[in-house]
């Protein structure tokens, strides 16, 4: 079986680890205590792959929950899922990172690290065949940031043929963090680690979810919970797959999205089919990551549909949205428009789609890799870097000025997205790799 262990870091992580283990005990028919409940045999299949057996119908989720200081660890423990993990599994220290990236990767993270890699590779050895590594953070914060690109290159030196999947919370204007100046360093340093260490990355920013609570889901007031709910199912839905198209190994930051998505009350009111599920996962609306689909191209798209639909009428109604928005997918990527079926629902639901794309220019409208480096250097990072703001913060932790290596890691993208701008049907370079997406059988 192809295990998956799980790590979130940080408190916005581990609030949507909480979320995101509510949804896939729903899934699976695990109660809050770890027992069994389910009346489906397809619960138990491939349970194994997120879920150890304890014997006597009792699981416990292969997740490892770290964190800087105890209070978010106290606030999960205290919490409806508090008896669902592990007591070994909770890592955390006592004092916090405070917002600085250095702080996680180089002192009080690094600090703690070993214990961390202690608790991972427990559950590693417990497999029977380990598939990889699915981590969610905060680009934005000292621990998700800091410790959590530190935990992956340190997992990427033991395991280095093993996959690593991101899931990375993207600040945007309506957190309350995001006036912190310091903050595009943190960015910065962070987007960095995860080009180098990790397979696929999934950007999501609350911006998006926001717009999606207000305008979709019509909420008043929404809650971080609502977002995070919104992101669990985003989540469960993508790992029905074991892996997805990339056509560049280092272009790895996907767009993702979920359908359908109505206002509550709304529900008796809309023939949920599959022509309706795909016309709303291209919707930017449906989109979690604020973007426009009218800029950029699509390099590659994969829609996971969940439930108990024709895979002839998805297969055509793919074939559909491609041929009538062409001028919206590259020419020369081949087959970039995949699909699969999880026959297993989705959230209740009784028909849903996961929805990924790998855009390689947004024109500053998607939270991307082009978009951060080459939108977010020269307006936050080379502004307060010139300024030497805050620098202290991360040189007196033991970092070296690295602006080279910045700008750098900006340029080597720009052949990427000028390509993508022309859509042309030829590619200045010689070989694409494209990879076919491994499904769950």
């Amino acid at each position: 079986m192809h295990e998956i262990v799980h790590l979130q870091t940080g408190q916005c992580s581990n609030q949507i680890g909480v979320k995101f283990w509510e949804v896939m005990s729903d899934e699976h028919g695990i109660e809050p205590d770890g027992l069994y409940k389910g009346n489906n045999n397809l619960q138990l299949e491939r349970i194994s792959v997120y879920y150890t057996e304890m014997g006597a119908n009792k699981y416990v989720p292969c997740a490892v929950l770290v964190d800087l200081e105890p209070g978010t660890m106290v606030s999960v423990c205290s919490g409806p899922l508090g008896g669902l993990f592990c007591p070994d599994n909770f890592v955390f220290g006592q004092s916090g990172a405070g917002n600085n990236w250095a702080k996680g990767h180089y002192m009080e993270g690094a600090e703690l690290v070993d214990s961390v890699l202690d608790v991972i590779r427990k559950e590693a050895e417990a497999t029977d065949c380990l598939q990889g590594f699915q981590i969610t953070h905060s680009l934005g914060g000292g621990t998700g940031a800091g410790m959590g690109t530190l935990l992956i290159s340190k997992i990427r030196e033991e395991y280095p043929d093993r996959m690593m999947c991101m899931y990375s919370v993207v600040p945007s204007p309506k957190d309350g963090s995001y006036n912190l100046l310091f903050l595009a360093y943190n960015v910065m340093l962070s987007v960095y680690q995860l080009i180098e260490n990790s397979n696929e990355t999934f950007c999501v920013n609350n911006k998006a979810l926001y717009d999606i609570c207000f305008r979709t889901l019509k909420l008043l007031t929404p809650t971080y919970g609502n977002l995070n709910h919104l992101m669990s199912l985003v989540m469960s839905g993508i790992m029905t797959c074991l892996h997805f198209p990339v056509p560049f190994p280092r272009l790895h930051f996907f767009m993702t999205g979920f359908a359908p998505l109505t206002a509550h009350g709304s529900h008796q009111y809309r023939a949920i089919t599959v022509p309706e599920l795909t016309s709303q996962m291209f919707n930017a609306k449906n989109i979690m990551a604020a973007s426009d689909p009218r800029h950029g191209c699509y390099l590659n798209v994969a829609a996971v549909f969940h439930g108990k639909v024709s895979m002839k009428e998805v297969e055509e109604q793919m074939r559909n949205v491609q041929n009538k928005n062409s001028a919206y997918f590259v020419k020369w990527i081949t087959d970039n428009v995949l699909s699969a079926q999880c026959k297993v629902a989705l959230g209740g639901l009784k028909i849903a789609v996961t929805f990924l794309g790998n855009r390689g220019s947004q024109q500053y409208h998607a939270i991307t890799v082009p978009k951060l480096t080459s939108r977010m250097l020269p307006l936050r990072f080379t502004t307060i870097f010139k300024c030497k703001a805050f620098l202290h913060w991360y040189t007196q932790e033991g970092m070296d000025e690295s602006e080279p290596e910045m700008q750098e890691q900006a340029q080597s993208y720009a052949p990427f997205r000028d390509a993508v701008r022309s859509n042309s049907s030829g590619f200045p370079f010689t070989k694409v790799i494209s990879c076919r997406s491994l499904l769950l059988k």
